[in-house]
């Protein structure tokens, strides 16, 4: 199933389209990557992403590295781009990369892991949602690809019924903006709002990257809608919230995971006032996290989003391939499909699919230019 690859002892520093180096180390003998929108609407979750693949990348070295190995780090850039995704995944694979922590937006991820199973590298996303990213690749028999967050239907069933619980006997509008993630939230959400007993008042779309949802928001407005939840992006919440705010629209606005970073409150401003969105509970608080946490913030940096994610993936691949003493991806996908994981965002453990086995999802409010968890239940 998997081509050998050759293997590689040099840090490519050559600019290459959609990938470059970080020079983590003068001399490295095993190349691993990061890889998500680097540039574009979607960079603020990048840079989540790389720093946290940065520092365990250095914190792995400093504790002696992978079977006494050093760790280099590519970037690979696609922009949440399904096409730039590809050529970023095969610029990788040229690189000599044994693993991959990536890509974020699942209409990146999806495409990109076609390119990594056939060259038999290993991927671990620390973000994508859909379904499709592991339920595909574990029907065809593939053992190697896995996430470090949840998934859409979780969520959805997460957010689902307390839509129905607390909007019972209210108009609810679900919208989503045409990409894999967003689609397949709002989808799953939607399904498990109606088990649950409310039906869906109005169920549309928009196109990301929208510049005026006045249409979209007087329709609503017009069907004396109570509550919109928004499957997609903080960038395209951020504006339609504001702009809903401008026309007068008081309904409520709730999304996911998307909208877990500061840059949301940049856009939407004081109209973002009492947003809420779903995530998996922060890992900010726990003490598995309070060194990593420390070091971040010591630096000016908090670990917000997806940083911790992205850390564990990489902690998670070198201890699975400390274990079996290789990093051939068959022989450490075993590892970690075999072993619970201590990492720095807690235990994980995987299923068959590569998916992991338990995900704790909270709420998290948007209050004067900060989101704040909500208690669990």
């Amino acid at each position: 199933m998997f081509k050998k690859l050759l293997s590689t002892t040099a840090l490519v520093a050559a600019v290459t389209a959609g990938s470059f180096a970080v020079p983590t180390v003068a001399s490295a003998d095993i190349t691993i990557a990061v890889a998500g929108p680097m540039t574009g609407g979607l960079a603020a979750f990048g840079e989540q992403l790389r720093r946290g693949a940065e520092m365990a990348v250095q914190d792995i070295n400093a504790a002696g590295g992978v079977n006494g190995e050093k760790l280099a780090l590519e970037v690979g850039d696609d922009a949440c781009d399904p096409k730039q995704a590809v050529q970023v995944a095969n610029d990788l694979v040229q690189k000599g990369v044994t693993f991959v922590a990536g890509h974020f937006c699942s209409g990146s991820s999806i495409p990109a892991s076609e390119v990594y199973i056939e060259e038999g590298v290993l991927q671990i996303s620390p973000a994508s949602t859909n379904p499709a990213f592991t339920d595909n690749p574990a029907a065809e028999g593939v053992k190697t690809i896995f996430r470090t967050c949840g998934r859409d239907d979780a969520q959805g069933s997460f957010a689902g019924p307390w839509l129905a619980k607390t909007y019972a006997g209210k108009k609810v509008a679900i919208l989503d903006d045409k990409t894999a993630y967003g689609q397949g939230l709002a989808n799953e959400t939607q399904k498990n709002m109606e088990a649950s007993g409310l039906k869906t008042a109005v169920r549309d779309t928009y196109t990301a990257k929208e510049k005026d949802f006045s249409a979209l928001l007087s329709k609503l407005k017009s069907a004396a809608v109570d509550v919109v939840y928004i499957g997609g992006y903080h960038d395209d919440v951020g504006l339609m919230v504001r702009q809903a705010r401008e026309q007068g629209f008081n309904a409520d606005f709730i999304s996911a995971d998307a909208l877990n970073t500061a840059e949301f409150w940049s856009i939407s401003g004081p109209a973002g006032e009492g947003v809420r969105y779903s995530d998996a509970a922060s890992a900010v608080n726990l003490d598995s996290a309070k060194a990593v946490v420390e070091k971040f913030r010591a630096g000016g940096y908090e670990p917000e989003g997806y940083t911790l994610n992205s850390y564990a993936a990489i902690e998670a691949w070198a201890k699975a391939a400390n274990m079996v003493k290789s990093t051939d991806s068959e022989k450490v996908a075993e590892a970690l499909h075999a072993n619970a994981i201590q990492t720095v965002i807690g235990e994980l453990k995987w299923d068959d699919k590569g998916d992991l086995t338990k995900v704790n999802y909270a709420w998290y409010v948007w209050h004067d230019g900060k989101a704040a968890q909500e208690p669990l239940n």
